[in-house]
């Protein structure tokens, strides 16, 4: 089951299965943000879509048409030498979705759209006659009131007769069903469209909360194909990351005066490490500068004793801040933003809230997060990345001493002496980098994942003491970190979280256990694989033949499994066993972003334009 996703940049998509049949909770045509990016409610969960031909009349939904895409997703039928193209679209900042049929025929038929709706937040499921809906006919469709939320949908196909018909249709997801999610659903069948197609013609079948009269669709639709296309010009890329910058447009979306990343398709919001981790590739490696300027002073405005927010709750916005790493990674992004756009301006403005985020972290602050005797960072459990909480229980606690969380502390202190000399501030920083540094090199004597309890699990962490500009171990502990790495944990669509000759390694992300104890003991992230190519190819000195066998040996097969019909998208995990299966969202942006970001910047070698200023010049 393959799956697709179209979205408007606020938080809103249109999403169904390469059969256009809803598989899950999450599907439908217009799943709407009520506070951009959070609060999704589905309003349109498919259309009934038939043709007439003669007395025939044949049913679009059962009859496989082809996937295709370029800049949005298309779907080809052949019906008795009738031909039939369906783009799926959505309006920028606009909670709209058009479809646009382009129909290929030499006499008369007819089309027949029932829309299938519903008013519902997507994590929940409707019970039958439990939310009424008002029809109210015009010209060119029908509005729709739920009683349950104070929002109007208008339908609107123009040149058709409406004839309503309200019934309940049961719906079973499978796909949530296979999660152990509450998957049975009700739908409501509101009625028919009928429209009469005389001669080849395209036309548009618009769903929509927004008051616009949506006189001109096709005007909306050339609209979206140009945007789409600034993007591309303004990323200035070759045409082999076509698809990858178009998916990188999914997660940028509007968060109040300023912008966000949606972390994943379709459940997540916007998640401030998977944000910052997706940064580089979502806005840098594209030239969204603005868009990276904006995500950060928002970030900014959030830090709360010197932690970036972990997660905006998608049913109420609030922000929580249970994460060690986000404040780090804020601090990271900060300065590939620096290398990219020499922008110093906006850095002096973030001057305060990058030192309350080193000041809290020596001091001390929330969920145990303080500088231990040794300068270390130490921390509470199930802050790291690897955060799965099952009721009480951890299934990868990593308190203490996470491997990453020291890499990144010291990353973050030699960018903060850096930066301190760039803007001509004291630099209280570089001396603690250094004693940081040699504490570190001292107790690290195998390749632990956590320090202090020695613990020594293969998994993808220690891969950050290479990766990140600044290292704090030589180059020969690197080299055998990367071997061990790749040895152990690399397979063709990322790396695994736990090495599979480890008792706990579970293969499989579903089965006859619980998936979040799976979700960081075996399963494989894609987003890794970025990381894991830019420690590969430091340590190959970036050598051009190095640069190539990483293409062919760890993204090539990647694509190769995603195929012709591949629209950019990378899903959030897979099995760690072969076939290697695709869970979790559909889509996730550090999935996007790190793939993009390491085959532009590391096998392309395309570097940041200042970063020989901010780096190399400066680094001792």
């Amino acid at each position: 089951m393959r799956e697709w996703i179209t979205t408007n940049g606020l938080g809103s998509y249109a999403s169904l299965t390469h059969s256009n049949v809803n598989m899950s909770k999450f599907h439908g045509l217009l799943v709407a943000s009520m506070d951009p990016p959070t609060k999704r409610h589905v309003f349109v969960s498919n259309v009934h879509e038939r043709i007439q031909i003669d007395d025939q009349i044949y049913d679009l939904n059962s009859i496989a048409g082809s996937f295709d895409f370029d800049v949005f997703p298309s779907f080809l039928y052949e019906v008795d030498s009738i031909n039939v193209r369906k783009t799926i679209f959505m309006e920028h900042e606009k909670n709209t979705t058009i479809i646009k049929y382009e129909v290929k025929t030499d006499k008369q038929i007819s089309f027949i759209h029932g829309p299938i709706i519903n008013s519902r937040h997507f994590y929940d499921v409707t019970k039958p006659d439990s939310i009424p809906f008002k029809q109210d006919k015009f010209k060119h469709g029908v509005l729709i009131k739920p009683g349950n939320i104070d929002k109007t949908l208008k339908i609107i196909l123009k040149d058709s007769i409406y004839a309503p018909a309200e019934y309940w249709i049961n719906s079973c997801y499978e796909k949530d069903h296979k999660r152990n999610d509450s998957y049975i659903d009700n739908n409501m069948r509101i009625g028919d469209f009928y429209k009469t197609i005389k001669k080849s013609s395209d036309y548009y079948l618009v769903f929509t909360l927004e008051n616009d009269s949506y006189s001109n669709p096709s005007k909306i639709y050339f609209q979206e194909i140009w945007r789409k296309k600034r993007l591309l010009e303004q990323a200035n890329l070759a045409g082999k990351f076509k698809k990858l910058v178009l998916s990188t447009d999914n997660f940028v979306v509007k968060k109040r005066n300023g912008k966000s990343v949606v972390a994943g398709y379709h459940w997540f919001s916007d998640w401030g490490r998977d944000t910052l981790i997706a940064l580089p590739g979502i806005t840098l490696v594209t030239k969204r500068f603005d868009d990276a300027k904006k995500i950060l002073f928002s970030f900014s405005s959030y830090c709360k004793n010197g932690l970036i927010p972990n997660a905006f709750m998608e049913r109420d916005s609030v922000a929580v801040y249970n994460t060690v790493d986000a404040s780090l990674w804020f601090i990271d992004r900060v300065y590939q933003y620096l290398k990219y756009t020499n922008d110093t301006d906006s850095i002096k403005d973030m001057w305060k809230t990058l030192c309350s985020i080193v000041d809290c972290y020596k001091n001390g602050t929330d969920y145990g997060i303080h500088m231990d005797d040794d300068f270390l960072i130490s921390h509470a459990e199930g802050l790291t990345w690897m955060d799965v909480k099952i009721g009480d229980f951890y299934p990868t606690p990593r308190s203490k001493k996470a491997v990453e969380i020291q890499a990144l502390w010291y990353n973050t202190l030699k960018i903060m002496g850096n930066l301190a000399n760039i803007l001509g501030m004291d630099d209280t920083f570089s001396d603690l980098a250094e004693k940081v540094k040699e504490n570190f090199n001292r107790q690290y004597d195998k390749q632990y994942d956590v320090i202090d309890t020695k613990d020594l699990s293969c998994r993808p962490n220690k891969i950050f003491l290479v990766s990140l500009d600044f290292s704090m171990i030589n180059k020969k502990l690197q080299e055998k970190i990367v071997n061990d790495v790749q040895d152990k944990l690399t397979t063709i669509l990322g790396l695994r979280t736990l090495s599979s000759d480890d008792s706990r390694y579970m293969g499989t992300y579903l089965g006859d256990h619980n998936r979040d104890v799976a979700y960081h003991n075996g399963t494989v992230w894609p987003w890794l694989m970025g990381p894991f190519i830019t420690a590969f190819v430091k340590v190959k000195n970036h050598e051009s033949v190095w640069r190539e066998f990483a293409f062919q040996n760890f993204l090539q097969p990647m694509f190769d499994v995603f195929g012709d019909r591949w629209d950019g998208s990378i899903y959030e995990i897979f099995d760690g066993d072969p076939p290697y299966l695709p869970r979790g969202c559909i889509t996730q942006a550090w999935s996007v972003a790190e793939i993009l970001r390491c085959w532009v910047e590391d096998i392309e070698n395309i570097t940041p334009k200042y970063e020989e200023v901010f780096l190399y010049k400066i680094r001792v």
